[in-house]
Formats: structure tokens, C-alpha cells, sequence
């Protein structure tokens, strides 16, 4: 009995030990690899924003179309490069949820909705008129602990806070 209570505990440490770093490296990355990959479509695509300029929220539809094409696309290539290295990772998160939830008010929110089991639908990969909000939103999501909890223990953010410490 002694034996294995030693051992779970040894477990434990050792799972503690790996959540310092661990959990964070893994969000970054995936995090990071899907905004990076979303603006490389942006910048090897078409800009579609005047398609949907009137749906942006305030203030962001203020902003020129090529502008807004322009931020978006260099704030998901700059921030998901950012997020791999663990670099400024709360500033980068708070700039990719704006952008998330910018994203899903003029992109993937359904356009006419009338119960909340309709607007579940929208809960989706797909674009079958109900909106396809569901990646944008698991990517707002996955960016609150990094914004929260920071980049963790392997990250260049950890490195300058030891370096000033």
C-alpha cells in the first residue's frame, strides 16, 4: 500500500514538473500554427473584407478595407510566430481575441437567427446558412490560459522575466 501511494505521488510531482511548461508550448503551437496559417491565406489571397466592411463592428468599420486586411493578416502572421516562441504571448493573445471576435461578429455569426437552438447550429465548420463560428470561438478559448496564465516555463517571455529577475 505504502509502495503505490509512493508511487502516485512521484507521479504527480513529476506531471506537476511538466505543467509548467507542458500545457502552454502545446496550446501556443496549435494556437499559433492556425492564426499563422490563416494569415498566409490572407496574404497569398484575395481581399474579400469590402464583401463584408458593413457587417465589422464599431470601430473597427471605420477602418479602410485595405487597412483592415492589411492588420489582420500581419496580426495573425506576427502573432502566431509570436505565440510559438512565447513571445509577449499576453499582449499577442489579447490581439488575436479581438481579431477572433471580430471575425466571428462580421464572418461567422449567422446572419438571421431566431432561438438559441437555431443559433447552435452555427456551432459549426461548415457554412450551410447558420454561421460557422465554432473554430474562432475553440481559438478564443484556447488563447485565455495564454493570456491568463502567460506562456509558461519553455517560452522567450520566461527567459526575459529571469533575465530582469
Amino acid at each position: 500500500m505504502n509502495t503505490a501511494i509512493q508511487f502516485l505521488d512521484g507521479l504527480h510531482r513529476g506531471l506537476d514538473r511538466i505543467g509548467t511548461w507542458l500545457p502552454q508550448l502545446a496550446l501556443r503551437g496549435l494556437t499559433g500554427w492556425e492564426f499563422f496559417e490563416s494569415g498566409l491565406e490572407k496574404l497569398h489571397g484575395e481581399n474579400w473584407f469590402a464583401d463584408i466592411a458593413d457587417s465589422f463592428p464599431f470601430p473597427f468599420g471605420l477602418l479602410p478595407v485595405a487597412a483592415s486586411w492589411f492588420i489582420a493578416t500581419w496580426a495573425e502572421l506576427i502573432g502566431g510566430i509570436c505565440l510559438w516562441l512565447g513571445l509577449a504571448t499576453r499582449y499577442w493573445a489579447v490581439v488575436l481575441l479581438v481579431l477572433s471576435w471580430v471575425a466571428i461578429a462580421s464572418v461567422h455569426w449567422p446572419d438571421d437567427w431566431s432561438s438559441l437552438a437555431e443559433l447552435w447550429k452555427g456551432y459549426a465548420i461548415t457554412d450551410r446558412g447558420f454561421g460557422n463560428f465554432k473554430l474562432p470561438l475553440i481559438l478564443m478559448v484556447m488563447l485565455l490560459p495564454l493570456l491568463f496564465a502567460g506562456a509558461g516555463r519553455f517560452s522567450v517571455d520566461e527567459l526575459i522575466r529571469r533575465r530582469l529577475a
